[in-house]
């Protein structure tokens, strides 16, 4: 049989009966459609978790500091050391003082920190408004200071642009020397506001660190990025450094965690979605059963023709194929609109109510071309069975079939 007449035949179906045919791939649609909008659900969350990590450069640092005890301190010999370690590209610190902050006659307690450009990169902040510290750059930026999201809702600013320009000064708390007691170290200067990072848990004003040490001695640091010059050495070198006694973690193994969870939570949501799935796929097989009786005379016509049953079972295969296929597609179609309409619902309430616009459906291009595969495999498993015994019917005994 030529497979222009498998075509044919295989879809004649959409002419003798429309109805039945397209409410079984409606069918298919919505069991497919619910797989779609679950899964992708897990995807618009996983998104939504991850979407504040830069990855690279932040993924091939390590972020390493003081442990709780104190038994060791963070300071220039420790970088140096850190720098000459195997496979270590860059060491950049952050040294970090309590202060009082003011900003236009408001004053309240922050953290006063010190940070060279490349700490910006290893470390995962981006800036929601202006600009970070640049290399290259630092004639300009020995002027400015960058404020976590966290001041804005200290001092009651309402968006980060609103922020930038600004003049603010600050009164830094240094603890004595071999005391508990802390002393008051006034900056005899004004800094702008350039940038503000997208954090929202710490209130903090960063300068860069040179200009800070023109200000205040600092001796010890808070925390120090090691950037490693492939993924491969990241074990390695955080096994050295932990044993030098410091407290190490890499945002790369908290995203390869992040992502077994959500895997986890993506195949349980596909679990439910499977089950209206399976219900519809039931429903295909219970059509294409009534479909071989239906067509039992058809058959035994085309047998005693000299179609082989080899050409029976592909026409029957063929059709649940393009039943299935089809239903995968009204699925996509359907799961990606409801994720739309939701995403759209969400992101207007967000607006109007001051929040910010998220994604919480996403709908990434391979897993819905898996999704339209998958769909033809189930139909060719639901008319496999249907194929086989319409191929084994005796001729003579189908045509006399009523």
């Amino acid at each position: 049989m030529r497979l222009q007449d498998i075509a044919m035949l295989s879809t004649r179906a959409f002419k003798t009966n429309p109805a039945r045919t397209w409410l079984t791939i409606a069918g298919m649609g919505v069991g497919t459609g619910a797989v779609v909008t679950l899964v992708g659900l897990g995807f618009g969350l996983q998104n939504i978790i991850l979407e504040q990590i830069v990855f690279g450069e932040t993924l091939l640092s390590l972020s390493v500091n003081n442990p709780p005890s104190k038994a060791v301190q963070l300071t220039d010999r420790s970088i140096k050391e850190f720098a000459a370690l195997p496979n270590v590209k860059d060491v950049t610190p952050l040294a970090s003082f309590p202060a009082l902050i003011t900003i236009e006659g408001l004053s309240g307690n922050a953290f006063l920190q010190g940070a060279e450009p490349a700490f910006f990169r290893y470390s995962g902040a981006t800036a929601v408004a202006g600009d970070l510290f640049l290399a290259g750059n630092e004639a300009k930026d020995k002027d400015g200071v960058i404020l976590t999201k966290a001041v804005l809702k200290l001092f009651a600013i309402n968006t980060p642009k609103d922020a930038l320009g600004k003049m603010v000064n600050f009164r830094v708390f240094i603890l004595k020397e071999g005391t508990d007691e802390s002393e008051q170290v006034a900056i005899d200067k004004s800094y702008k506001v350039v940038g503000v990072t997208n954090e929202e848990n710490f209130i903090a004003a960063i300068i860069p660190l040179s200009e800070l040490q023109n200000h205040v001695q600092t001796k010890t640091y808070d925390k120090v990025q090691v950037r490693i010059t492939k993924s491969d050495f990241l074990d390695p070198t955080q096994t050295e450094i932990v044993k030098k006694g410091y407290v190490v973690t890499a945002l790369s193994k908290t995203v390869e965690q992040a992502n077994k969870i959500f895997q986890g939570i993506q195949a349980v949501l596909a679990v439910f979605g499977g089950i209206a799935l399976t219900v519809s796929a039931i429903g295909m097989f219970n059509t294409m059963t009534v479909t071989l009786l239906e067509r039992t005379a058809e058959i035994g016509i085309m047998r005693t023709l000299g179609a082989s049953s080899g050409d029976i079972q592909i026409l029957f295969v063929a059709e649940a194929v393009i039943v299935g296929f089809l239903g995968g597609i009204m699925g996509i179609l359907f799961g990606a609109t409801i994720g739309f309409v939701l995403n759209s619902i969400m992101n207007v309430a967000a607006s109007n109510f001051g929040g910010k616009s998220v994604s919480l459906f996403s709908f990434p291009l391979t897993f819905l071309t898996f999704i339209a595969v998958f769909s033809a495999i189930v139909g060719f498993l639901t008319g496999v069975f249907p194929a086989r015994r319409a191929a084994s019917l005796n001729p003579l005994d189908a045509i006399r079939y009523k």
